[in-house]
């Protein structure tokens, strides 16, 4: 991405550039072990029109790399280079798979007086390890929510299928990656939850278990409102991969308006003397087609003796998802869909009413919201929650955030610092820009506090931490 910033009198202008995925690829080292047999290491290269020699050569820097870091710590290779120009991130997630990850800096190019070319300043020290070490295993967690592992296709039909299925699957996913976008959020990949009273979620649970009574081949369900999660009965990593998949690509892509209480103004469908609002978001577009296709994207989710294959089936009524999962050795036909759209669609249409109505009189009691004096991010590494009034949307294509890039770079920087040391600890830092930044970790819980108050001192600083965790976070024990 370019930004161009007016500079001098002389009507020049500084142009930066942020940073950009210049590769990513994946290669098996014993796929290719002698002298000549180079490419067949290489399973998968981005972007593919490189010409062959140079991908070999990319390839084998990296392979050296990593052998010679084993020499000082054969346990632990290198996890990222950091070069002038760009960094390179390495993840081995399978034995003798890896994924590299090559991002170029950002850089700023400064125009020169007599007609010299422009001068190129590369920002070195803006992209951190931890973020988009994050994203390469991101991406390798997507692809096996999808297709399962590497090995998986090694052993289904070789090195051709697992091409295959990398190329296919990585050609469109790679076009999804906004690197300007990636904060600590990414390092966190937590779930955000809805908060509820205790009778609606109860309603909620029993919806759950009347469906799964009703039609016995469902094997886990999720509940969703709003893009955050209410209920799961699925393990939390698989969780965690599958709530990112819905609420950055699945959910954005059928976005509608939003609808309030039961005044809708699209028309529903009738069900014997119920009004409902639901449909597929995955699967048929339309059960009266008689040309629909009853075909679900399959998922693989950890069980007792490695993995299972799902059929992925998202039902939505207004603002509530429901997500079905039912084994793939089962054949989905038009007459479960519509007896899953019959028992569903009336229900969900008046849960999500119920959460809608519930919602708006916690918001009228609560009063108006204002404008806060702290903008934060909490994380708890046990339930994988995660709350944030710094970003105001995040999607697959945009991270809106409401501070300076600079500021979510401290919080970086704090997180950093936390992940070196087992202990709790609290950081606090005055910023250039007169801002205070404030970071607590207690108890596998993270808080990270931006606070705008110029004149403010440490004590005053801490005190107005202390308010914010006793007016949003009551109920958690922080360390003092």
């Amino acid at each position: 991405m370019l930004m161009i910033s007016p500079k001098m009198a002389s009507g020049a202008q500084e142009k930066q550039f942020t940073q950009s995925l210049l590769s990513f690829f994946i290669y098996n080292p014993t796929l290719g072990p002698r002298e000549g047999e180079e490419e067949k290491k290489i399973l998968f290269y981005h972007p593919s029109e490189v010409e062959k020699n140079e991908k070999i050569r990319n390839v084998g820097l990296c392979e050296a790399i990593v052998q010679f870091t084993r020499t000082f710590c054969p346990t632990k290779p290198a996890k990222s280079l950091h070069t002038q120009k760009n960094r390179q991130f390495f993840f081995e997630p399978e034995e003798h798979f890896w994924i590299v990850m090559v991002v170029r800096n950002p850089m700023i190019e400064k125009p020169n007086k007599d007609g010299k070319p422009p001068t190129i300043e590369y920002q070195e020290e803006e992209i951190l390890d931890t973020v988009y070490g994050a994203v390469v295993r991101q991406c390798y967690s997507m692809y096996k929510l999808f297709n399962g592992t590497f090995g998986r296709a090694m052993e289904a039909g070789g090195v051709e299928l697992l091409i295959q299925k990398l190329e296919k699957f990585f050609y469109r996913y790679l076009q999804t990656l906004h690197l300007q976008s990636c904060d600590l959020l990414d390092v966190f990949g937590g779930i955000s939850f809805f908060p509820l009273d205790k009778m609606t979620y109860l309603k909620i649970q029993s919806f759950v278990n009347r469906v799964e009574e009703s039609l016995s081949l469902i094997k886990y369900t999720s509940f969703l409102y709003n893009d955050q999660l209410i209920w799961s009965g699925l393990e939390q990593d698989d969780m965690r991969i599958l709530y990112k998949y819905l609420t950055t690509s699945l959910f954005p892509r059928h976005s509608e308006p939003e609808l309030a209480g039961r005044d809708s103004p699209l028309r529903p469908e009738v069900t014997g003397n119920l009004l409902h609002y639901g449909r597929f978001l995955t699967g048929p577009t339309n059960l009266k087609d008689p040309e629909a296709k009853f075909r679900f994207p399959k998922i693989f989710v950890s069980a007792e003796d490695g993995y299972e294959e799902l059929h992925l089936i998202v039902y939505k009524a207004m603002s509530a998802a429901a997500c079905f999962m039912i084994s793939a050795s089962v054949e989905l036909t038009r007459d479960f869909c519509e007896q899953l759209d019959s028992l569903v669609g009336p229900q969900l249409t008046l849960l999500a009413s119920d959460i809608c109505e519930q919602f708006t009189i916690n918001r009228r009691i609560s009063g108006p919201e204002k404008e806060p004096q702290f903008k934060f991010i909490y994380f708890n590494h046990m339930n994988l929650a995660e709350k944030s009034t710094i970003h105001m949307r995040k999607t697959a294509s945009v991270c809106l955030t409401s501070v300076h890039p600079d500021l979510m770079k401290i919080l970086g920087d704090i997180n950093c610092d936390f992940a070196r040391v087992d202990e709790d600890e609290e950081i606090i830092v005055k910023a250039m820009t007169d801002y205070w930044v404030v970071g607590k970790k207690s108890d596998q819980r993270e808080l990270y506090v931006i606070l705008n108050q110029k004149n403010a001192n440490l004590i005053e600083v801490n005190e107005e931490v202390k308010r914010l965790c006793a007016t949003q976070f009551n109920n958690i024990f922080f360390l003092d």
